[in-house]
């Protein structure tokens, strides 16, 4: 699009539109479960246990989350959550000894997030940072060797990236997939004794990388409402301008029939020119409702630019409510990625 083009399209936006894209506006809760990798543990020992530094294999985990949150409707969230996570560690660590060593974590981070509202069709990507405290617990069962619910803690912080799909049948509810990056600051030291010899092990890193799968809910969603319908009108003249799927900028064709329309605007009477946006199903409806908005704001630019003055203009974004042909939820169909102009 030439940059008189966006000029034009970002001056439209001060006409009427319907609502925006929702983002999570209140309270909010998240439940996700699923599996933990823990990197490779470098330790250090003395006493009974040698002093000798190593490096312990974890096997992978469970890891289990539940969130608090309030969402502020921009896309900014803020949460709390509380974790638990368990690895055992492989037994070569430790040259073949016969025995069990878990590890378990736990505790409760702050968490600041940020949701992509529009960016893609269909899911919500979203990002986000925390801090917070978490407890470790070392249990070893193990011949001759024993460290019993030995416990310390540690600050830590991570790095979350995830993508929600709302579930429309549900207003407020979705499926989350998540991705979470946990470090553990400074030393952990576990007590415990090899051979009746007292001693120490003290892990100097804690890195994890958490894959879930999960539910999130917020309160109070409203279902999304029809758009209201305009008003039929028998002697009204209209041009369809129809879009490639998740596009807002014209065609080739699109912009023939949006001078066409311009043209036919010289040679008849009019009391205004209504442009219509609309969306198919494919998306979620938050998502749909500014794809159509783009599209109305690109065509309503492209009509100015055409010589139809903007004062008899009225813009309209309808998401996927107006369907020219009905389909049911997640359904590409081209003829309703369409821009109606109405000449009344």
């Amino acid at each position: 699009m030439k940059l008189r083009d966006v000029l034009l399209a970002s001056a439209m936006i001060a006409l009427p539109l319907a609502a925006n894209a929702q983002a999570i506006d209140g309270l909010y809760v998240g439940l996700g479960a699923g599996v933990n990798l823990m990197q490779n543990e470098n330790y250090n020992s003395s006493g009974g246990f040698g002093t000798a530094p190593g490096t312990a294999k974890p096997n992978a985990g469970p890891v289990v989350v539940v969130s608090l949150g309030w969402g502020f409707g921009n896309g900014i969230r803020a949460e709390i959550e509380g974790s638990y996570r368990s690895n055992d560690y492989d037994k070569s660590s430790f040259g073949g000894i016969v025995g069990n060593i878990t590890e378990q974590k736990y505790g409760v981070m702050f968490n600041a997030l940020y949701d992509f509202v529009d960016l893609v069709p269909v899911v919500q990507p979203y990002a986000g940072l925390g801090i917070g405290y978490q407890a470790q617990q070392l249990d070893a069962s193990l011949t001759g060797n024993t460290i019993s619910g030995s416990s310390t803690g540690s600050f830590a912080y991570q790095a979350i990236l995830g993508a929600a799909l709302p579930i429309d049948a549900v207003p407020g509810l979705s499926v989350t997939a998540e991705y979470r990056f946990m470090g553990l600051t400074g030393n952990r030291n576990f007590s415990g004794s090899a051979g009746g010899v007292a001693g120490s092990i003290s892990s100097t890193e804690n890195y994890n990388h958490s894959l879930l799968i999960g539910l999130r809910y917020a309160f109070g969603t409203p279902a999304p409402a029809a758009a209201p319908m305009p008003v039929a009108d028998a002697g009204a003249k209209t041009f369809l301008v129809f879009f490639d799927w998740n596009k807002s900028d014209l065609t080739s064709r699109g912009s023939g029939i949006v001078k066409d329309a311009a043209s036919y605007s010289t040679t008849t009477r009019y009391t205004r020119i209504d442009v219509d946006g609309n969306a198919d199903t494919s998306g979620t409806p938050g998502y749909n409702q500014g794809l159509s908005e783009r599209r109305a704001q690109v065509v309503a630019a492209e009509l100015v630019r055409d010589g139809v003055p903007q004062n008899a203009i009225s813009m309209h974004a309808y998401g996927d409510t107006k369907l020219l042909v009905p389909t049911g939820p997640n359904t590409r169909e081209p003829q309703n990625r369409r821009v109606e102009i109405v000449f009344h």
